[in-house]
């Protein structure tokens, strides 16, 4: 099978920057989104929350979906819901990308 021809998952990542005095609360709050999005979430195939050793306000997330639905589905989850509103005014800098996964 081509890599055209393989199914492409949906990719999400997130570069997110946040104010240090609630980067640790932050941490604890993002660990607890992505363990639910994992448990509750059919759609939710893997949910990584990465932060660099020398940089504490720094966040990576890399999120993969079965599909764009699956990650709409997610969007609108009690658990994301209330994870966004807490950390709203946390947020520094936040970037999102959207891909489409070719190859494990």
């Amino acid at each position: 099978m081509s890599p055209s021809q393989a199914v492409q998952l949906f990719v999400v990542i997130v570069d997110f920057v946040v104010q240090r005095e609630h980067a640790d609360a932050f941490a604890r709050l993002m660990v607890d989104n992505a363990q639910a999005s994992r448990t509750l979430e059919e759609g939710c195939i893997q949910f990584d929350v990465c932060r660099p050793a020398d940089d504490p306000t720094r966040f990576f997330l890399y999120e993969l979906y079965r599909d764009a639905e699956a990650f709409q589905v997610h969007l609108e989850s009690a658990h994301f819901k209330a994870f966004d509103a807490a950390v709203k005014a946390w947020v520094v800098d936040k970037r999102v990308q959207t891909m489409a996964r070719v190859a494990p």
